[in-house]
């Protein structure tokens, strides 16, 4: 039975998007010098699919098989890796000149549920609805945040707010050149 990660970019206060749902403070980074995660990328020689929600599959498959992502360290794992997708509206989710993420118009909990049974390790980027499901349901067993250095004051947590207490186990935190944060967390049941 796989595990599956929430891996979400987030504001030193813990915001994964801006009121308006805007990702602007993602600029926070260092912005000199090489900007390579390889943590990210260290982590995800271990990550077997992705799972994205249809909003954040719209915006990645607008960038990442594009010649804008050209030269971008991770463009090149995430176009190759097995890339899902679930949406109650969309008939196929086309990557540019890749194969197609498949489309799982079922549910969040069933989507889960069967990549579970196919891959050892998924991660959900972004897709904050989807991930309510998933933390409502109890369906997240890790938890992994790349802290930006940043204050935004409001905006969208990571988690619902209707999710109450999780205990959660640190596995490892490790500051990065950009200057962000990525720490990881085991879910506690």
């Amino acid at each position: 039975m796989g595990i599956t990660t929430v891996d979400q970019i987030v504001t030193a206060d813990g915001y994964a998007s801006e009121p308006d749902g805007g990702l602007s403070f993602f600029d926070a980074f260092d912005q000199t010098g090489d900007r390579t995660d390889q943590g990210q990328l260290e982590w995800l020689q271990g990550v077997d699919a992705i799972l994205l929600g249809r909003r954040t599959y719209e915006m990645f498959s607008s960038y990442w098989p594009t010649p804008a992502a050209d030269g971008d360290a991770v463009a090149e794992w995430i176009n190759a890796a097995p890339r899902h997708v679930v949406s109650a509206t969309l008939d196929s989710a086309p990557w540019g000149d890749h194969a197609a993420a498949e489309v799982h118009g079922d549910g969040a909990l069933a989507a889960v549920s069967a990549l579970r049974e196919r891959y050892d390790s998924v991660v959900v980027w972004g897709s904050l609805d989807l991930t309510d499901a998933l933390f409502a349901a109890g369906e997240v067993d890790v938890l992994r945040l790349r802290t930006v250095p940043v204050v935004i004051g409001a905006g969208r947590s990571f988690v619902p707010s209707s999710l109450g207490r999780q205990r959660l186990a640190l596995e490892g935190s490790t500051a990065q050149a950009t200057g962000h944060v990525a720490t990881s967390y085991r879910v506690l049941r």
